[in-house]
């Protein structure tokens, strides 16, 4: 295979998907020297990017052929499949030497199925994000990495811009079970810290106050200091994704099975009331 360059400014990246994580991504590319092509549904979302000076990529397959790297932010795992590996997908026509990484959430069988399309010559990680919204912003996402090692020492230059830290963690599939991993304590944390504000509430003690104290204590974390700014979004499909996952190990997720109950009832508008010492129902 043939070794990608290694100063960063050599490194032609593609992003594919501008929504709320592959666009401040592309920004942070953009302002490091990167030459970056982009691609997106949305035609506004390309503009914006070309108006910070990157190249608009007509296709999934034109990244494939324009790029040493390509970070792909999509959906669901039918849309990842469908811009890899469908017939004007990244994959179609790539160059000798592409590393593609997966930085969806999806199920490990899927990056499966991506790898066995790609050529010879090219190189496919599954690469999945934490730190949310915030952290692509802010240009700190810590990325969880799975398949050949190697290959993503040679595309390091390309992740720094938006990335605090990088793990491998393993074979193709790895990073995915990471991110799993990392969900479902996610989605826990934020399920029994609104239980536990609500039962404080409903016996008298100040939310707002029991919060702080909390904080200076041993069962402080992110999740309790920053409950307020989080969106509650992927709770669904990241449960789901656990579950898929544990079932060929014949593994119960009880845990898990209790956050999808309790994540039904939390939304932003309830947490910013009860957050406050507000009764959450109130309408």
């Amino acid at each position: 295979m043939t070794n990608l360059p290694s100063p960063a400014a050599d490194h032609v990246v593609g992003v594919l998907g501008l929504g709320a994580m592959g666009a401040p991504m592309a920004r942070h590319l953009l302002a490091a020297g990167h030459l970056l092509y982009v691609h997106d549904l949305n035609p506004a979302a390309v503009n914006a990017a070309v108006e910070l000076g990157a190249k608009a990529a007509g296709s999934p397959r034109a990244l494939g052929e324009n790029c040493d790297v390509v970070l792909v932010i999509v959906p669901t795992d039918e849309d990842l499949l469908d811009v890899c590996t469908g017939v004007d997908g990244i994959l179609s026509n790539a160059r000798d030497g592409l590393v593609l990484l997966m930085c969806s959430s999806v199920r490990p069988e899927t990056c499966q199925a991506v790898a066995a399309a790609a050529p010879a010559g090219a190189e496919v990680l599954d690469a999945a994000l934490t730190g949310g919204v915030r952290g692509a912003e802010e240009g700190v996402i810590n990325l969880l990495v799975g398949g050949n090692e190697q290959a993503l020492d040679r595309v390091r230059p390309a992740l720094a811009p938006w990335t605090r830290d990088v793990h491998h963690l393993g074979p193709l599939g790895a990073g995915q079970v990471g991110k799993t991993a990392n969900n479902l304590i996610h989605w826990a944390q934020i399920s029994v810290i609104v239980e536990a504000f609500e039962l404080a509430r409903r016996l008298g003690v100040s939310v707002p106050k029991l919060r702080a104290a909390l904080e200076t204590g041993p069962t402080d974390s992110r999740t309790l200091r920053e409950l307020e700014d989080m969106r509650f979004t992927w709770h669904a499909k990241d449960l789901a994704n656990a579950s898929a996952m544990a079932e060929p190990v014949s593994m119960p997720l009880p845990v898990a099975e209790i956050s999808r109950q309790a994540m039904l009832e939390i939304t932003v508008p309830r947490v910013t009331r009860l957050l406050r010492g507000e009764d959450p129902r109130d309408e």
